[in-house]
């Protein structure tokens, strides 16, 4: 048996419990998830998302993509194809790892995937919103953020060009990736999170796709500067936009 005896593990603090990196968004419209990882069917059972009407992938890492299988449950309720965003790159790793969902002859009760291309340097629109990509490198892959409004979703990355920073100026929020405080080929560290987020003077600030190396979160939170704040499962945003925006 292998155990873990970090402080993390350990903790009975409900917002050191973290599952895989994903966010979902809605509005009076439409809800949808940015990617869908192992942890994918814990999360919407969690969440009592009845109703989903996209998925965005940020990149074809398994860590983001495991769980698209299981948006056959909402296929059956719904009587619809999922609608899943992504660039060229990531539908061929879907095809590639969910290859009976796409086959011709498909076997009854198989995912039911539409997928909708993404360019990197449009703008695409799902229900009411207009979603804007952030190309950011996670070592030397390619991997999309993305901007709605006000409001940035960044994860797995640890360079981001100062073109594709001027899509960040002017944010109300920004979630962004912090994976520990010693340095990664490809993630940011917490402290080269902290000085992104003050480069583009973002008022509120979350941190996401953390490691249990970055510490417990009442630890951490503690020395973040006073707009800044480690992200948890189950936390809820709220922001006018398009009458209701809520991000868990």
């Amino acid at each position: 048996m292998i155990g873990c005896t970090c402080g993390v593990c350990l903790s009975l603090d409900s917002r050191d419990k973290r599952l895989r990196t994903s966010i979902k968004i809605e509005t009076s419209e439409v809800t949808l998830v940015i990617d869908s990882g192992p942890d994918f069917r814990q999360q919407m059972l969690t969440s009592k998302t009845a109703q989903l009407h996209a998925v965005v992938f940020t990149h074809e890492h398994k860590d983001h993509i495991a769980g698209l299988d299981d948006i056959r449950a909402f296929n059956y309720f719904q009587k619809e194809p999922m609608h899943v965003y992504c660039d060229k790159r990531v539908e061929t790793a879907l095809r590639r790892e969910f290859h009976y969902a796409f086959n011709e002859l498909k076997y009854p009760g198989a995912p039911d995937i539409q997928i909708h291309a993404i360019n990197a340097s449009e703008d695409f629109r799902i229900g009411d919103l207009t979603i804007t990509p952030i190309e950011v490198m996670h070592y030397k892959l390619p991997v999309l953020g993305f901007r709605i409004n006000d409001f940035v979703y960044i994860t797995d990355a640890n360079f981001i060009s100062e073109k594709e920073k001027e899509k960040l100026k002017n944010c109300k929020a920004l979630v962004l990736n912090a994976l520990r405080k010693e340095p990664h080929i490809s993630h940011f560290t917490l402290n080269e999170a902290i000085q992104l987020a003050q480069d583009v003077q973002a008022p509120l600030t979350y941190f996401t796709h953390i490691s249990h190396q970055l510490g417990c979160y009442a630890e951490v939170s503690e020395a973040l500067p006073e707009s800044m704040h480690l992200a948890y499962d189950g936390l809820e945003l709220n922001f006018p936009i398009n009458e209701y925006l809520c991000i868990t």
